[in-house]
């Protein structure tokens, strides 16, 4: 008799991380996608298959900003499902601190220091949350 195995497919949710860099005192900075969905978004993007979270952030700052980050502390995670519309992301957000200039890179349109108690409106994904909650310095759980 031979049993048959069922094959599953596994639909897991995609590891990312975004991050609130603040510029020696400046403000924090924000990049204008030039992909959708469209808006202003704090630096971020998916993490590397063998590579760190802490790594991730370092990387995606560099490319997006061109800036070297110093990463202070995670600030939250954030796993709604509805996050982002293209797919199903469960994102780490880091607080960092840099010098310098930020230049707007890899899927970065335009990028921007903004004060913490002035950011743009039109912000993607569930920045405006994270944004909040960093401001506060509460979360929703």
């Amino acid at each position: 008799m031979t049993v048959s195995k069922e094959s599953k497919a596994y639909r897991n949710p995609l590891l990312t991380v975004d991050l609130i860099i603040e510029v020696q005192d400046r403000g924090i900075v924000l990049i204008k996608r030039k992909n959708p969905p469209y808006g202003w978004a704090l630096p971020g993007g998916y993490v590397e298959y063998g590579e760190s979270l802490e790594q991730a952030a370092v990387r995606e700052a560099r490319e997006e900003t061109g800036l070297e980050v110093q990463l202070k502390r995670q600030l939250h995670t954030y796993s709604d499902p509805q996050r982002d519309p293209r797919r199903h992301t469960v994102t780490t957000v880091y607080e960092a601190t840099a010098r310098g200039e930020p230049v707007a890179g890899d899927d970065a349109q335009q990028i921007q220091l903004f004060s913490p108690n002035s950011f743009p409106d039109e912000l993607a994904f569930d920045h405006a949350t994270i944004l909040e909650d960093y401001r506060t310095g509460k979360w929703k759980m």
